[in-house]
């Protein structure tokens, strides 16, 4: 799994101009699902959001993890985030997930994300949905399971 995260001082996302996930300071995370990924990379990659050290300390160092600072979590399926761009002036999803098997392994990240943390919202997979960010910093990371 793929995941963009980024320190937010707020996101949200809507679908249909509806508001389907909000957030305070925390953790916006785009995520995709490639071909090889299972439910073990989902595991592992919501315990590296949840522990990864990106907000200040009183000694403003990245030093605390969202668990430390309490903040919400916004988990949003991108599945552009796959896409081999190396070559040419066309991305190719050639490594993405087919969407049945990114649908499932994203339905499991959230059942699994709202048994293990309390603040945390979703967008939805397959929509058109328009995201919302003020990221803080900027600090943005990509993270990998594999």
């Amino acid at each position: 799994m793929i995941t963009i995260i980024q320190r937010v001082s707020s996101a949200n996302v809507t679908v249909n101009n509806q508001q389907i996930g909000a957030i305070d300071t925390g953790i916006l995370a785009l995520l995709a699902v490639e071909k090889a990924d299972t439910e073990k990379e989902a595991r592992r990659l919501l315990e590296r959001i949840l522990n990864y050290r990106i907000f200040a300390d009183s000694d403003d160092r990245m030093n605390l993890s969202l668990r430390d600072i309490n903040g919400g979590l916004l988990l949003v399926p991108q599945f552009t985030l796959a896409a081999d761009t190396q070559k040419g002036n066309r991305p190719s999803f050639i490594s993405a997930a087919p969407p049945e098997y990114g649908k499932e392994l994203f339905n499991y990240l959230q059942q699994l994300a709202k048994q293990t943390y309390a603040n945390v919202q979703f967008g939805q997979f397959g929509a058109d949905m328009q995201v919302t960010l003020v990221n803080n910093g900027p600090v943005t990371f990509t993270l990998r399971t594999l």
